[in-house]
Parts: C-alpha cells; structure tokens; sequence
C-alpha cells in the first residue's frame, strides 16, 4: 500500500512540476468569460454524478468534483493572466486539492492506517508547496542572476572601450550600453 501510495505521491509532485510556467499564453476576456462559464457546468455536472453514490464513496466524488473545479479555475486564470504569480497559484491549488481528495479516500480506513494514510498525504502536500515555493524562488534567482550577469559583461566591455580613444571610443560605449540595456 505505501508503496503504490508513494507512487501516486510521486505523480502528483511530478505534475506540479512540469507545469509550464514561463510559457503561458493569455486568452481574451470573452474566452476567459467562456471557459468559467464551462468549468462551472461541467462541476455541476460532476456534482449531480456524486448524487447516486453513498457514504464515503459519495463524500470522495464531491472532493474530487471541488478539486477538478479549483484546479481548472486556477489554470483558466493563469491562462489568461499569464502572471508567474497565478501559475505558482495552480501548482499550489493542485497540491491543496489533491491533499484533500486524499484525506477522505483515508476516511475509508480505521485506526492506524487512517493516521498513516493522513500522515502520508499530508507529507505530499507540504512536500508540494515547498515545490511551488522552490519554484517561484528559483524564477527570482534566475531574474536576478541574469541582470548581475548582464551587468558584469556591460562592466567588462565598458573597461575595453576605455582602451579605446574619441569617436571609437564613444562608438564601443553606445553599442555596449545598447549591447547590455544600460540606454
């Protein structure tokens, strides 16, 4: 059982991360419009599935109808928005939900293996988010390594246009300021 859970665990984690973040494309606002209105019926949809079920097969099926809705919201608004933030805010919302469809597929078992099962998905959760974190503060590190980066070669070709003398001189300074951003 652990181990088909950690498996599972595993997948969850793996999709969080291939989340194309940097790639997002926006939408208009009528599709954005569109798409809430389809994410909409297609939870009530799920919902009204969840109807003909009992007890926790029942309370599962609304859990994962809540999730399927929370996560297309999610990826709706960072389709449209195509901020690093919003896609942060998917890979979040994933973990969340996933954590609470796997609680209650634990409300099936009793005693210890009820607090294992808990345990365990909690343990994916927060191993999740700190994924999602990890991520939205790898995208500043690399933001800020590349204008260090870009600033030390301006310093570099600045310091070999001083070699250089009148017109050459101004000539290798306006191209390495354009070179580098520094206009």
């Amino acid at each position: 059982m652990k181990n088909v859970f950690n498996f599972k665990a595993s997948l969850i984690v793996a999709g969080l991360l291939a989340l194309p973040l940097a790639q997002a494309a926006t939408m208009t606002k009528d599709a954005y419009k569109s798409g809430k209105d389809g994410i909409s019926s297609q939870y009530k949809s799920d919902k009204a599935a969840c109807s003909s079920m009992s007890a926790n097969a029942k309370d599962i099926c609304f859990e994962e109808a809540k999730a399927k809705e929370k996560v297309a919201l999610a990826e709706l608004e960072f389709g449209y928005t195509g901020k690093p933030r919003d896609g942060t805010k998917v890979m979040e919302v994933k973990a969340k939900t996933a954590y609470a469809v796997a609680k209650e597929k634990c409300d099936d078992q009793t005693g210890n293996a009820k607090d294992v099962c808990r345990k365990e998905a909690k343990a994916v959760e927060v191993k999740a988010l700190a994924d999602a974190k990890m991520g939205k503060q790898i995208g500043e590190a690399k933001a800020e390594a590349a204008t260090d980066k870009r600033d030390a070669d301006y310093k570099v070709a600045a310091e070999k246009c001083e070699a250089l003398a009148g017109d050459p001189k101004t000539s290798c300074m306006n191209a390495a300021k354009a070179r580098y951003g520094k206009m």
